[in-house]
């Protein structure tokens, strides 16, 4: 009896995640910024004479547009990154960045809003470098100072450079 029930909870869980790896296919987040959050930017971009494509409210600029598969919400991606904030028409200080060497990997879907709206526009192999307003990024959230990296205040403008390595289904 504890045989039927261990195969048939194995059987159970089987289904479910094979249903889960079929529902993951969801599109990108449909957030759009505020006009003021996009004007923000848009004043941060003129001023440092940056070309950057807008889509939600956000800008990006793809650097490298790479060779690979681009990925989708439910893609492991691995990359390496470096995240500033943005402050008034200047970068802060980087709030993280992938240390020197590695690579860091992360499923897509577990993201902020600004990255999974624009990494399937970007294929492995590809640079791009992100502008985000607060809506698309930590938003009220905050993280503390902590060696090396300055924190996050809650609503701030964040600026990631990143490298997309790869990207696996």
């Amino acid at each position: 009896m504890k045989k039927w029930f261990l195969l048939s909870s194995l059987s159970l869980l089987m289904f479910s995640a094979c249903k889960k790896d079929k529902d993951c296919n969801t599109a990108a987040p449909a957030t759009v910024a505020s006009a003021a959050e996009t004007a923000y930017l848009q004043n941060y971009l003129t001023t440092n004479s940056i070309t950057a494509t807008e889509k939600n409210g956000m800008f990006y600029s793809i650097t490298t547009q790479g060779g690979g598969t681009s990925p989708n919400q439910c893609s492991t991606i691995g990359l390496t990154y470096k995240g500033t904030l943005i402050t008034g028409t200047t970068d802060g200080g980087t709030f993280d960045e992938t240390p020197a060497g590695q690579k860091s990997t992360f499923t897509l879907s577990g993201l902020i809003a600004g990255w999974r709206i624009i990494f399937p526009l970007v294929k492995a192999g590809g640079k791009v470098t992100l502008f985000i307003p607060p809506s698309l990024g930590y938003g009220a959230q905050s993280t503390p100072d902590r060696p090396g990296y300055v924190g996050i205040p809650s609503n701030s403008y964040l600026k990631f450079t990143v490298s997309l390595i790869d990207v696996q289904d």
